[in-house]
């Protein structure tokens, strides 16, 4: 899937992109210039054209999940418009349903255990997807502390799901999580017994077999 809005225009952002490609399977130790170029096609030496060196890339492939995964999933819930359930669903379906941005968002996340800068971008993206799960939920809830639990609750399953492993007595994964996300959005629970798309939840859900997350990921120690 291409970016969410325009598309690879530059050979910087070729470079830019396939370095995402090697972050989401895996991890930035697979993003090394001479492996990039040869995928690319290109010479070595024209990678110094466009960064200075490799943390330049790193950095620029950063701005770029940044961008991608906040401004223009914003942009395009705000343009599209509905109701804040609607949209808080369709940021969700947007940022973990996506096969560009969930592998990468995972690699980041992993990425940040052990990079402090990392870390720190990614604490600015999560603030930002908080504040606006706070924003469409406190349209429903008036509670601050209760908006504030079902916001966390609702980001830690879009997260969580992707890891978790357990069985569901009987349901599926897509059954369960939008089960969880007609509780936190205060809304009817539907009849999923035929099967459900779960393209219509914060999480995104699927059986966590259907999205497997990046090559090097792993759990932290418990």
């Amino acid at each position: 899937m291409g970016h969410i809005v325009g598309a690879i225009r530059t050979t910087r952002d070729r470079w830019i992109e396939e370095g995402l490609r090697a972050l989401a399977a895996g991890g930035p130790d697979a993003v090394r210039v001479e492996a990039l170029a040869k995928r690319l096609g290109v010479t070595k030496g024209g990678f110094y054209g466009y960064f200075a060196d490799r943390n330049a890339l790193l950095e620029a492939m950063l701005d770029t999940w940044e961008r991608e995964s906040t401004d223009e999933v914003i942009e395009r819930v705000e343009r599209e418009g509905g109701d804040p359930k609607t949209r808080i669903e369709r940021a969700g379906v947007l940022t973990f349903s996506d096969d560009r941005l969930l592998p990468i968002d995972l690699a980041v996340r992993d990425w940040a255990r052990r990079d402090d800068a990392v870390a720190e971008r990614l604490r600015r993206v999560d603030n930002r997807r908080m504040a606006l799960l706070r924003e469409m939920i406190g349209t429903f809830c008036s509670d601050p502390d209760e908006v504030e639990a079902r916001s966390l609750l609702a980001f830690c399953v879009a997260i969580g799901e992707h890891f978790l492993a357990a069985d569901h007595g009987g349901r599926t994964r897509t059954q369960v999580v939008a089960r969880a996300a007609d509780l936190l959005l205060d809304r009817p629970a539907r009849d999923l017994s035929g099967g459900g798309t779960g393209r219509d939840l914060p999480p995104g859900g699927g059986p966590v077999a259907d999205r497997p997350a990046p090559a090097d990921l792993r759990m932290p120690p418990g």
